[in-house]
């Protein structure tokens, strides 16, 4: 049961989150080694891409391989399983106010909503078509969830800009592009929003972190890190997933 470390360690940055940020620390923490959540016989897990936890938690689990996204209760029972027809290579899970399933596809270029029980709701994006218009992404990343239900998209591996759209999935606005000044991203990695409605953007090969208003408008950024992995918790505190440095960041 080696293979679910993996998961043990996303769940930790999966409950983590945002605040303005002005100092860092390194967090350790210790495997919970009797939680052992069984996978299905002959299932093998691929890449952990991503964990979520639901209002009611529900573990919600994607990787790279067969069945995509697993779905445990809080005692590690498996409840569902699904993702094979529309997934080709999951990256951001999330899961909105709603709990709804969210993934982003960072090879075939979509992004999906699913039910609990894994009912399609929504795909946004053309399957394998790469594109920086109002219906197309280039590899996004990963989703996060305005209270007035807008949700924003940070697309991605090639387009390098954030997407806006309203609760039923129509396009808005876009903003971004390749660089290095303010506003401008070098693979804006994941998304988040905090209690004040600011957009904290992973601009991960710039090293640092930029916060937007909902509109576009550049605010600040923060940085020295490689942030690969950004959440929100219901405390506004701030972590940070450093990949490089292999280290859970708690920014003070």
């Amino acid at each position: 049961m080696a293979v679910f470390d993996s998961v043990r360690t996303a769940v930790i940055l999966s409950c983590l989150a945002l605040t303005p940020a002005a100092a860092t620390k390194a967090e350790k923490y210790e495997v919970d080694r009797d939680y052992r959540p069984a996978l299905p016989a002959g299932l093998q897990l691929g890449a952990v891409a991503g964990v979520a936890i639901d209002s009611r938690g529900n573990m919600i689990v994607s990787h790279r391989g067969p069945r995509p996204i697993l779905v445990y209760d809080s005692a590690g029972k498996l409840l569902h399983m699904f993702g094979d027809e529309e997934l080709t290579a999951v990256h951001g899970t999330r899961v909105d106010p709603q709990d709804n399933i969210w993934v982003t596809d960072y090879k075939n270029h979509t992004v999906l909503k699913y039910s609990t029980a894994g009912k399609l709701l929504l795909v946004l994006g053309k399957r394998d078509v790469a594109g920086a218009d109002d219906e197309t992404f280039d590899r996004p990343t990963d989703v996060a969830f305005a209270p007035d239900g807008h949700f924003f998209v940070s697309d991605g591996y090639g387009n390098n800009r954030v997407v806006k759209f309203t609760r039923e999935g129509r396009f808005v606005k876009a903003w971004g592009t390749k660089g290095s000044g303010d506003g401008e991203m070098r693979l804006p990695h994941c998304i988040q929003i905090d209690a004040e409605g600011l957009l904290h953007v992973a601009d991960r090969e710039n090293d640092r972190v930029q916060v937007f208003d909902q509109e576009g408008k550049f605010i600040r950024r923060y940085g020295g890190f490689a942030p690969f992995g950004l959440c929100v918790a219901a405390d506004q505190t701030l972590f940070v997933a450093d990949g490089r440095a292999n280290q859970c960041l708690h920014m003070t």
